[in-house]
């Protein structure tokens, strides 16, 4: 087995810490939207208990009736340790934060700082469905710049389509996402440092999500933060611990600027800082400043679960591509040559009562594919193909 460089500390997996019935306890989305006897791999949430210091920092705050509004930099100031030891980062500066209800809101408010209605808004399909979703919701347009067939970005297209955005002189952004969903791709530091530079030529400014930057979970891979990279220094990221602790319903997260897009971060209005939860903010902060442990443990268990789909699609569905991503907790799965169509989904869920998220919604490069949720017990994972196999007998 290979050797992890994460330090546990004696933490156990907590991927094998529930039992499918105390998940089915759950009403969130995961485990409400589909019938009982549906095994759910799909939307972004994990199955783990919490770590324990966000769950004493939680109940501290009910146990004071601390649940007024947000204020302060302690977020922030976690992010910036948690940036520095973490990635090596240390131009995470606090002063050029704001707090925002959640990344994808943040992401709208950055998108509204520097373009304005009908402008381009370019992507990576595939991607995270909401980006489309988003995007048009607020009056912009999408535009595509699809990732290489080695999943990765492509530099060429990428510049063709910055000049095609600005051929007329308008403003265009470019919404990165990084680590990428739904491949778990990490962006190198040179491939950043290229889009920087293509950035800066063509006058396109980049939003980058990077909500998945806690879970990198490939022992030889390392999370590059977009503005710690040279020419980055008027680009706009989202971070959280949401993804990284599992803290989807604690809504909050965290603007950042470069040092050349200060200005631009300080004409958010005012009122989108009232939108984050005090409790979410209260939960990411003791995640990032004391609940590494517990991640570190999360990640062992997903490069182990990660391990494990590669070598069950194997044996059980050979006709399964299958790139192992480097980050996030989904696996991104070529089912094109099992013959079912755009929406092999559908089949898995009717047939193998496994649900997985359609690859449609992910843009171009999505139809014949799903995303599979690896963040589960080796259990619950295993049946899983055995099911999805079954359903093509």
């Amino acid at each position: 087995m290979t050797s992890n460089p994460w330090d546990q500390a004696g933490e156990p997996n907590p991927l094998r810490a529930l039992t499918p019935d105390q998940l089915r306890r759950r009403t969130s989305m995961k485990w409400r939207t589909h019938p009982a006897d549906v095994l759910p791999l799909w939307v972004a949430e994990m199955d783990v208990p919490l770590a324990r210091p966000v769950v004493r920092a939680v109940t501290e705050a009910m146990e004071l009736g601390d649940t007024g509004y947000p204020v302060g930099t302690a977020y922030a100031e976690a992010l910036a340790a948690f940036a520095a030891k973490r990635w090596g980062w240390d131009g995470l500066a606090v002063e050029r934060t704001a707090i925002v209800p959640d990344v994808m809101l943040g992401v709208v408010e950055m998108l509204k700082l520097v373009t304005g209605p009908g402008d381009p808004v370019i992507v990576n399909p595939p991607v995270y469905p909401p980006f489309y979703q988003f995007v048009t919701h607020m009056d912009r347009r999408v535009v595509e710049a699809p990732l290489g067939p080695d999943l990765r970005i492509d530099l060429g297209v990428l510049e063709a389509v910055f000049r095609r955005a600005v051929a007329g002189g308008g403003r265009a952004a470019f919404l990165l996402c990084s680590p990428h969903n739904p491949t778990g791709t990490v962006h190198t530091a040179e491939e950043l440092a290229a889009v920087a530079a293509l950035a800066e030529r063509y006058g396109v400014r980049v939003v980058a999500d990077e909500i998945h930057a806690p879970v990198v979970t490939a022992p030889d891979a390392r999370f590059v933060p977009y503005l710690g990279v040279p020419g980055a220094e008027r680009g706009l990221s989202l971070m959280s611990a949401s993804k990284g602790w599992n803290l989807a319903g604690l809504k909050a997260a965290l603007a950042v600027a470069g040092p050349g897009a200060a200005a631009d971060l300080a004409r958010m209005p005012e009122e989108v800082g009232h939108g984050p939860s005090h409790i979410g903010v209260l939960a990411h902060t003791a995640a990032l400043r004391d609940g590494t442990a517990w991640l570190d443990a999360v990640l062992t268990g997903l490069d182990e679960n990660r391990r494990l789909l590669t070598g069950l699609l194997a044996e059980r569905l050979p006709g399964v591509v299958h790139r192992a991503g480097e980050a996030t907790y989904l696996a991104w799965l070529d089912c094109r040559a099992l013959g079912l169509g755009d929406e092999p989904a559908d089949v898995f869920l009717d047939r193998g009562r496994v649900a997985l998220s359609s690859g449609v919604p992910f843009g171009s490069g999505g139809p014949g594919h799903v995303r599979l949720n690896l963040a589960t017990s080796p259990e619950v994972l295993t049946e899983a193909v055995r099911r999805m196999a079954a359903a093509l007998e």
